[in-house]
């Protein structure tokens, strides 16, 4: 998934190359998956917004980005897994190009929109293609003032940006941000909610650095930690936006270039210097760890866990009881569990299997499909309602019959 930097990249590419240009053709599929009908964007109203309007600038906080527009709205854009920005005139990419990938047919490959820009005096005119094989990416119309865009949704929900906004994320913000959080420290770095643009590899290169172990409990972290914590994530997040994401560029002592082994045959499981690389799950991730040098210096995970269940027997012993399952309202359980924009979500501590694609309805919604379906035909009860488990959760299917 695309992280900071290379969010950092796309932006300098924007303002390379459509800053200052006015748009004069934008085609743009109606995917509902990509246009997110949540903010009112459908991809006419994308296409009709863009048609003659001239971009004034471009910005990034952490994953997201947008263009600032001579006229609102201003698209703001998140590429998902493995989304892109293409232009037509140079490779973009921030890895390098294999022979003959340079030259591809246009619009390229599973574009979501394209647009030109008007032929200035002397000046070619613009190509540039949103790009997304998977379609996790979103583009959203946000109808604002061009200066205002991250006092809005989805950006406000975000936490700072390490780079951006390197003044807000200071030791004593990540030391309060760190006693409140009883998650993993990757876990806790991964949560936009908490700090913008950290994803997986970002994460690792941040953990190493600070010869911090993933898993470890944020607020167990000492001052000292914090402070060398606090050092690695500007250092790291900083360095790899500055060589916008051009891994060949990255310092030879960072973990990036020996991380990608896992599950490949002959890839190599140690680092240069001879110490091993191991794979762990952490916040729903793989991350590798080296741990000769990320060593534990408090309790993790299972460790938390066993501890504090060693500080309640020390209290008064009182008849045991079974705890009765909190009743919590699914999407919020999701929500609440679930790594924001990273990892497997989970709900109340145990995985869950979902599609991006669609969204689980509320309870309410429940019966008023039943309901709806008992009114139709066996055919319509087929075709339109989906499938509930005892536990009310629908599924693609029929539906089945108590």
């Amino acid at each position: 998934m695309p992280e900071i930097a290379e969010i950092a990249r796309a932006v300098h590419f924007i303002r390379k190359n459509l800053v200052g240009k006015t748009i004069a053709a934008c085609t743009a599929l109606d995917d509902k998956n990509v246009f997110d009908s949540k903010y009112d964007t459908t991809g006419e109203q994308f296409q009709k917004h863009m048609i003659g309007n001239t971009v004034k600038d471009a910005g990034q906080q952490g994953k997201y980005f947008w263009l600032v527009m001579a006229k609102a709205p201003h698209p703001v854009l998140h590429f998902g897994m493995n989304g892109w920005l293409k232009f037509k005139n140079e490779h973009s990419y921030y890895y390098r190009a294999k022979p003959g990938e340079e030259v591809e047919e246009w619009p390229p490959k599973y574009w979501k929109f394209h647009l030109e820009t008007k032929a200035g005096k002397g000046e070619e005119k613009i190509e540039a293609a949103f790009v997304d094989s998977r379609r996790f990416a979103r583009i959203k119309l946000v109808d604002c003032p061009g200066d205002k865009i991250r006092e809005h949704s989805p950006l406000k929900e975000n936490g700072p940006d390490p780079v951006v906004d390197a003044d807000k994320v200071t030791v004593e913000w990540l030391k309060e941000k760190c006693a409140s959080k009883k998650v993993p420290i990757k876990a806790m770095l991964l949560d936009q909610a908490n700090i913008s643009g950290i994803g997986n590899w970002v994460g690792d290169e941040i953990m190493y650095n600070a010869k911090m172990h993933p898993e470890q409990y944020a607020n167990t972290l000492n001052d000292d930690q914090i402070v060398q914590l606090h050092k690695s994530i500007h250092y790291i997040c900083k360095t790899a936006c500055d060589l916008l994401a051009e891994s060949e560029k990255f310092p030879e002592d960072w973990l990036f270039k020996h991380r990608w082994g896992k599950g490949k045959k002959d890839a190599s499981k140690t680092l240069p210097n001879g110490e091993k690389i191991m794979f762990l799950t952490v916040g729903g991730r793989t991350s590798a760890v080296i741990p000769s040098v990320q060593k534990k210096t408090g309790p993790v995970a299972k460790e938390m866990s066993e501890a504090e269940a060693a500080d309640e027997e020390k209290g008064p012993k009182l008849k045991a009881k079974t705890p009765a399952k909190e009743k919590t309202p699914k999407g919020k359980a999701a929500k609440d569990d679930a790594v924001n924009g990273e990892g497997t979500p989970t709900v109340n501590g145990k995985k869950r299997k979902v599609k991006q694609e669609e969204e689980e309805p509320d309870e309410a919604d429940v019966p008023k499909a039943k309901k709806k379906a008992t009114n139709g035909s066996k055919k319509d009860v087929t075709e339109s309602v989906k499938e509930e488990d005892s536990g009310g959760r629908r599924r693609s299917g029929r539906l089945q019959k108590a």
